[in-house]
């Protein structure tokens, strides 16, 4: 019988291949549930809300954007990873994704083996915004400020172990200052905390910090990366205004359960990558600050395992843990 095996593992892998084929050619069967883990109005949702219209349209099938905040984005990366794996529960993720594994003492999933990376949907620095009260100009003028008034300057973010939280948090250390953290269910609370003066600075993302800081709602010191922001050059870095050697990056990436058929990620992937370069969406994500990606399921994983490798070092050095 052994001579018969071949030919029989030739047949069983072509009626797998065109099951998976005819996977992908229904897939989606129903409603599509893209996942945020932050509220809406965030910069998390106005991105996953950007490509969710047109992803619906290609799809065939409703895509609904599903908000789960808290946690830092915890329960709704739960949600994601113990959903069946059919490719109709999808992720947002985050920088706050790849944080949480060495934040977290304990998670209800695994940040890496758990889930199945689709494509890098955008780029995006962060934006170092104060209420106009405080009379900061500069970066160098804050942190002279922080330094009169140890421990008296309140920054909001999206919660506990959030990239607004530790992007200031190694920014206070880098700068040797004392800085106080108020921790919100959302980047949105913060926002309005400290549109209200409740917070007098945050650092957040750029995509809903630079229309606040053009309309003078906010005045913007810096951005977290190396490079200055294609679109607001005239806002300088932080490591070119006296924290020589910061650098912190923030980015929205598409996740799918680990064990979703490579037939439907790549699907989702195709849809999306296209999506992202559309002229429309291009010139909106650009206008908000964040640059396109699209990035392929290979290159979007190696990205993804490199910035978990990256803030397990930066939580280790801070010292952060939540229980």
């Amino acid at each position: 019988m052994s001579f018969k095996r071949p030919g029989i593992l030739r047949r069983v892998t072509l009626c797998m291949l065109l099951s998976s084929l005819a996977w992908a050619q229904s897939y989606p069967t129903k409603q599509v549930r893209f996942v945020v883990g932050f509220p809406a109005g965030g910069a998390t949702d106005v991105v996953a809300r950007a490509i969710s219209q047109n992803l619906s349209e290609a799809l065939g099938q409703p895509v609904v954007v599903d908000n789960r905040a808290g946690a830092a984005s915890n329960i709704a990366a739960e949600i994601v990873a113990t959903a069946p794996k059919d490719g109709h529960t999808i992720f947002m993720g985050t920088v706050s994704t790849a944080i949480n594994p060495s934040l977290y003492k304990k998670l209800a999933y695994d940040a890496v083996k758990d889930f199945a990376a689709i494509t890098q949907v955008t780029d995006t620095p962060f934006m170092f915004v104060v209420h106009p009260s405080l009379p900061a100009k500069s970066v160098k003028e804050f942190i002279a400020i922080a330094k009169s008034r140890p421990g008296q300057l309140n920054y909001g973010s999206a919660g506990n172990g959030s990239g607004g939280h530790l992007f200031t948090a190694m920014f206070g250390s880098m700068a040797g200052v004392s800085l106080v953290h108020v921790p919100y269910r959302g980047a949105s609370f913060a926002t309005t905390s400290v549109l209200a003066g409740e917070t007098i600075f945050m650092f957040d993302n750029i995509v809903t910090t630079l229309p606040l800081a053009r309309s003078g709602k906010l005045r913007a010191l810096a951005v977290t990366t190396q490079k200055r922001s294609r679109t607001a050059p005239d806002i300088p870095t932080i490591a070119e205004s006296g924290v020589p050697g910061y650098d912190a990056n923030a980015w929205f990436g598409v996740f799918a359960p680990a064990g979703t058929p490579v037939t439907v990620i790549n699907r989702l992937h195709s849809e999306i990558a296209r999506i992202v370069n559309l002229p429309d969406i291009r010139d909106r994500f650009l206008a908000l600050g964040a640059e396109p990606v699209g990035s392929t399921p290979e290159q979007f994983s190696a990205f993804y395992r490199k910035e978990v490798a990256k803030w397990a070092k930066v939580v280790k050095d801070s010292g952060a843990q939540i229980d």
